[in-house]
């Protein structure tokens, strides 16, 4: 499906929509005005994406059989956790009900040339996180910053059983951009069975999610694009989403997460 128009990219968009607060202040009241939130005119994201502290609240108020998927993070945002550490937060989180585990690499260790290190952890939580759990890897790219590096991230993060390779914490200086994301798709492109991909951080606007859109139909062909292979982590970009089903312009393009 290419999305010719705004409409159409959002609508597809808030299909894809892990509709995130990873806010430092985040609280009881801000999950439950989130959960609020997902449930629009128009329809519902694909999850929410909150602390594991939040989950088994987000949990008992969606039921076992709610249509949104609760995802969660872990090592995060620094990846600078102990692997036993982040096999706890992981196993916390699945008892209290996650669908989706976001990990974030110890990058700074691959950046030192610790390739290992980052190999351990994701074949541990993949292993942690069976079926139906999804593992979605965060590679960090505005951290490795180098073309090769956050290749070289993406094949580890494949070849250790990632379901999606995700971009960012947001909690960077430099989060999701195009040209990260032609890098992953491409790695995603080459890699021998399904892989998914999530841009997050600075996807505010539909504009922003009309981007890469068409990169991924670009890079992986028409119709790829689906909830099972393809998420926006964003906290602000429903309200554009909202505002352009509306019959709205889409705002300019933000940095925001």
């Amino acid at each position: 499906m290419k999305h010719h128009s705004l409409q159409e990219a959002a609508s597809v968009s808030l299909s894809l929509l892990d509709l995130t607060n990873l806010k430092d202040d985040c609280n009881e009241r801000d999950v439950e005005d989130l959960l609020a939130r997902a449930h629009t005119p128009y329809g519902t994201p694909a999850a929410i994406c909150i602390w594991p502290r939040f989950v088994s609240l987000a949990r008992q108020i969606l039921g076992d059989d709610h249509l949104i998927r609760i995802a969660t993070v872990v090592n995060f945002p620094s990846g600078d956790l102990s692997l036993s550490t982040v096999e706890e937060e992981t196993e916390q989180a699945i008892r209290d009900g996650a669908d989706e585990i976001d990990l974030v690499i110890p990058y700074k260790k691959l950046k030192a040339g610790n390739e290992w290190a980052v190999s351990e952890m994701i074949r541990a939580i993949r292993f942690l996180c069976r079926e139906p759990v999804t593992l979605k890897v965060i590679l960090e790219t505005g951290e490795l910053a180098d073309a090769g590096l956050i290749r070289k991230a993406a094949r580890l993060a494949i070849d250790e059983g990632a379901d999606f390779i995700k971009t960012s914490t947001g909690k960077v200086s430099v989060n999701a951009t195009l040209e990260a994301a032609d890098i992953m798709l491409g790695v995603i492109r080459e890699a021998e069975r399904p892989v998914g991909f999530k841009p997050a951080g600075g996807v505010s606007s539909v504009q922003d999610a009309q981007l890469y859109l068409s990169l991924a139909e670009t890079v992986m062909g028409e119709g790829w694009v689906t909830p099972a292979t393809f998420r926006f982590g964003a906290s602000g970009l429903l309200n554009d989403i909202e505002g352009v089903l509306a019959g709205k312009q889409s705002a300019v393009s933000g940095d925001s997460y």
